[in-house]
């Protein structure tokens, strides 16, 4: 019986390899960027070739890191990212993944080392704990899900590999600028220069955690009106309108990534940073990194407790429609300019 049940299994298996073609998947490889590709011939190679070396291939990749730093597991994470990321980052962290063209806001592309909600000033390479927050987190009213369900180390695994990929992608920007600059690549120099250069700017953020210039307060009625006072004075209503619908004419931008984007709907109740009085804190204090929102540490440094009073009116307004305050329609949203959609609909980026 056991018998004709193997020869049963075998003979199925023959049969789904003759119909699938019994051939092996094509290995995914990662891409150059545009200007990597108007490079010459000789000077796209030299990139490449010291690509590989730094931070490996594919099938076997590499952290660009400082020795000192702890050991990671690039497989899992290689394996973890291809499950659940790939499809809308990319292979090469990109953000053009096949469903990345269906997407607004488009997947965060990780190759300039940008990430929009860091707890670190506006510029700054995110902290590890920034980018563990999202992944469990997610980013609220986009595509971007959570993941807290994933295994400890799975999620530990994937942040490694992401930051594989935007340090690879930084490496690449600077070799290319050598090449650009040099007419050829100088592996002394890469070692010597670009690579400290890449490491410098994750070591810096490792000790630049922004903390509040004050202690949060009790928020009531008081901070409440003083922050829309704040609001209106401060320059937020020029972008996010009067009521915080962000209904207005100046609302128009381009992120960092040459995608059309524009200031959060705050009456949405979907806080892309995050809700807590902390993440809101942070967006007023820092900006957000790659976007027109710029931060207010200088302009309100005289008056440090303003900052609360806002975030106290912000939460206010983006409670409004749990609270049954529902605001008359408005312009449809997402807002892309239909010139603006044609353009970004060609681009092959939370």
């Amino acid at each position: 019986m056991i018998d004709r049940l193997c020869q049963t299994s075998i003979a199925g298996v023959i049969i789904l390899c003759l119909i699938a073609g019994c051939h092996r998947a094509e290995v995914p490889q990662f891409a150059s960027s545009d200007a990597a590709r108007e490079l010459s011939p000789e000077l796209q190679q030299a990139v490449r070739s010291e690509l590989e070396k730094h931070t490996g291939s594919f099938l076997k990749t590499k952290l660009l890191s400082d020795e000192d730093e702890r050991t990671v597991d690039l497989v899992r994470g290689q394996a973890v990212y291809q499950q659940r990321c790939e499809q809308c980052h990319g292979v090469t962290g990109d953000g053009k993944g096949p469903a990345a063209v269906f997407m607004y806001p488009r997947p965060r592309d990780y190759r300039k080392g940008i990430f929009k909600f860091t707890s670190t000033p506006y510029g700054f390479r995110p902290l590890r704990e920034d980018l563990l927050r999202t992944v469990r987190q997610g980013i609220r009213g986009t595509s971007m899900p959570g993941f807290s369900l994933l295994h400890e180390a799975d999620q530990q695994a994937v942040v490694d590999y992401v930051l594989m990929l935007t340090r690879r992608g930084e490496l690449e920007a600077e070799l290319v600028d050598m090449a650009d600059v040099d007419e050829k690549i100088t592996p002394e120099d890469v070692e010597s220069q670009l690579i400290p250069q890449v490491l410098s700017r994750w070591t810096q953020a490792e000790s630049s955690e922004v903390l509040p210039m004050t202690p949060q307060p009790k928020f009531t009625t008081a901070e409440v009106k003083r922050g829309q006072a704040a609001f209106l004075s401060k320059g937020c209503s020029k972008c996010h309108g009067d009521d915080g619908r962000g209904q207005t004419a100046e609302n128009r931008g381009a992120d960092a990534w040459g995608h059309q984007t524009r200031a959060a709907d705050l009456t949405s109740g979907m806080l892309h940073g995050g809700n807590r009085p902390i993440d809101i804190y942070r967006r007023i204090h820092n900006g957000i990194n790659g976007t027109p929102m710029p931060g207010f540490a200088n302009a309100l440094k005289d008056q440090p407790e303003t900052i609360w009073d806002l975030v106290a009116y912000v939460l206010s307004v983006t409670n409004r429609r749990r609270q049954g305050d529902i605001p008359a329609p408005g312009a449809i949203k997402p807002y892309v300019p239909v010139s603006a959609a044609a353009t970004t609909s060609t681009h092959v980026e939370h």
